[in-house]
């Protein structure tokens, strides 16, 4: 079989696996990162790339400034003796300083390390610290503050690696603004021609929830492949500057690679949000917003629901949101339906006009966009098709349900010295093996692309020995419940019966200075109401709900309870909640719905 229209080819293999490619031309590919930067500093010299916040206002750098600031601290990082492959540690979060390090680290083939800033500021978290150590051996370690990481930059283990800061407390330390200065003895652009699109660029560690993290390279190639395979599926990324507010922690592959590249290869510019969507730190964002907007929002859906809640409140943001917007992309979680619905009525409400809305699908491994929806029209949950020169492989799991599994120039062909993973990471073809599932958004019309499906990893059984595939549940569920739900993980694994822990929207639940968090009553009683007729429509044990938990306090961004892409890593959620869990099928409980405020 094979099924050919204008934006893909399908084939199906001798063994009855689905090969999907896209029928896109993928344009120009830099060499490197660092051309990037050499390019714009003459084509847009004077345009901001990179800015922070700095008083009331930013502290901002151009592509002129930028690409002076490059040069200078990779022949200075180059004359204090480090040599191409090397790596060099990153321990504390997005800033204008940490993205010129990391700039000019790429620009001579040097190999940053950008770790979540938990590993260094939380004690319990610093095995991992010591763990992405041990495995990449940096020759340099870097923190915005040698005050604010003085631990860890004072631990034993590290006393023989130099240390480099932007504000530095201790002499013995390394300080950014002198080494910016360069070393007029290095010749830098030979440095930067002997850097080789296969060579490292950074490696970064995932979040390793319930194992140590492996460490996955990003490659020059597979990085700038991922750009111009963005610039293929939405071309009016190249058609102005366009403006990213961003947040997201720059371990993460969504920012570190996906937006602050997207910026730097487009020639636009990423101003850092130095607020979170987590009470006490959104209003920041707000305040961010009213200053720098964006034409491009690139979020995750719990800040896109909080986003809504403050703009119905305030027509002054929703006006400065959605005036200028050519984008609204979220990543891999599904938005829900009333979050989906108000972000549409309220750019048509201050623009006239919808703008694209959209999600994609990636890993870590994959740079990280490997399938994007980009055919306009897309509904929520819809991750669309594969990139120019990606090969999706769908092998049959149940019914409609397909595994996925991926190759291509932005895709890993091995982790980081991970020898017994790497045996067992690919297939005989070479395909990545994501262990994520997906179906197709409409079986008659493949050029709609796929669903995501949830993960394989997390299908179980009840104690009757039946399978649950919870991602597929998941999004039965969050469509059944939907404007009661931010998001839902299902429970029942070994257990007689199913049950959901359940994250209210933020509106239903509020700060009591003397109780802490609150559920609304009215919320209590139509979410148990909604339970109940879900469970009267339901047959099998596989899919009938049984209990519920209405979770108060949020998912943790801090705690890893929301992954890269955006969703919930499920697994760590039940961990950290387990008291939660145990609650909800202790002993001497009853089916049926519970409320816990922790």
């Amino acid at each position: 079989m094979s099924y050919h229209k204008h934006s893909i080819t399908v084939d199906r293999t001798p063994d009855g696996a689905l090969v999907v490619t896209s029928n896109l031309t993928l344009g120009p590919v830099a060499h490197t990162t660092g051309n990037w930067v050499d390019d714009w500093s003459v084509r847009r010299p004077d345009q901001v790339f990179l800015a922070e916040r700095s008083g009331a206002g930013w502290r901002s750098i151009t592509y002129s400034g930028l690409a002076q600031s490059v040069h200078a601290l990779a022949a200075g990082l180059l004359g204090m003796g480090l040599q191409k492959g090397d790596r060099i540690l990153c321990l504390s979060g997005a800033s204008v300083n940490h993205g010129i390090l990391t700039l000019a680290a790429q620009y001579v083939g040097l190999v940053t390390v950008p770790l979540a800033e938990q590993y260094s500021l939380i004690p319990e978290a610093r095995g991992k610290l010591h763990y992405a150590f041990q495995k990449v051996q940096p020759k340099l370690i870097y923190a915005e503050s040698d005050a604010q990481y003085q631990a860890s930059l004072n631990d034993p283990m590290f006393a023989a690696v130099p240390k480099l800061v932007s504000t530095r407390g201790n002499p013995a330390h390394l300080a950014f603004d002198d080494l910016v200065k360069g070393d007029t003895s290095i010749d830098v652009a030979a440095a930067h021609s002997a850097v080789q699109p296969d060579d490292m660029a950074k490696i970064l560690f995932t979040s390793g929830s319930t194992s140590n993290p492996k460490g996955v390279p990003q490659t020059h190639r597979m990085m700038c492949v991922n750009q111009s395979q963005y610039m293929a599926c939405l071309p009016f990324l190249t058609q102005r500057p366009h403006v990213i507010l961003d947040w997201l922690p720059w371990n993460h592959v969504f920012a570190g690679s996906s937006d602050f590249n997207m910026a730097l290869a487009t020639g636009g510019s990423l101003y850092l949000d130095d607020g979170k969507p987590v009470k006490g730190l959104f209003d920041r964002t707000l305040e961010n917003i009213m200053l720098m907007p964006g034409t491009l929002a690139l979020n995750v859906p719990v800040a896109y629901a909080m986003l809504v809640d403050a703009c119905r409140k305030d027509d002054a943001l929703k006006q400065k949101f959605f005036g200028d917007l050519d984008m609204i992309f979220y990543a891999g979680a599904s938005l829900p339906r009333d979050v989906w619905d108000a972000l549409e009525t309220m750019s048509r409400e201050v623009s006239g006009k919808i703008p694209l809305m959209t999600s994609s699908w990636g890993m870590t491994e994959t740079a990280p966009m490997a399938l994007i929806h980009h055919q306009g029209g897309a509904t929520s949950g819809m991750i669309g098709v594969p990139a120019p020169k990606v090969s999706m492989k769908l092998l049959p799991n149940d019914g409609d349900r397909y595994e996925l599994r991926v190759k291509g120039p932005n895709v890993i062909t091995a982790y980081y010295d991970e020898p017994e993973k790497n045996k067992t990471a690919f297939d005989a073809q070479g395909y990545l093996i994501t262990e994520d599932a997906v179906k197709f958004a409409d079986p008659d019309d493949l050029c709609q692309g796929v669903l995501f499906d949830g993960r394989i990893s997390e299908d179980f059984k009840l104690l009757t020995g039946t399978w649950v595939q919870a991602g597929m549940l998941r999004m039965a569920v969050l469509k059944s419940l939907g404007d009661l739900a931010q998001d839902v993980v299902i429970t029942g694994a070994d257990r007689m019966d199913l049950g959901i822990l359940v994250f209210p929207p933020a509106h239903r639940a509020t700060e009591d200075t003397r109780d802490g968090v609150v559920i609304d009553p009215n919320y209590v009683t139509e979410l148990t109401e909604r339970l109940h007729i879900m469970a009267q429509n339901t047959k099998g044990s596989s899919q009938r709900i049984a209990r519920a938990a209405i979770v108060a306090t949020p998912p943790s961004i801090k705690d890893g309870e929301i992954t890269a892409k955006g969703n919930l890593n499920n697994k760590l959620v039940l961990k950290l909640r387990s008291d939660i869990v145990e609650k909800l099928y202790a002993p001497n409980g009853q089916r049926g719905y519970i409320v816990v405020t922790p």
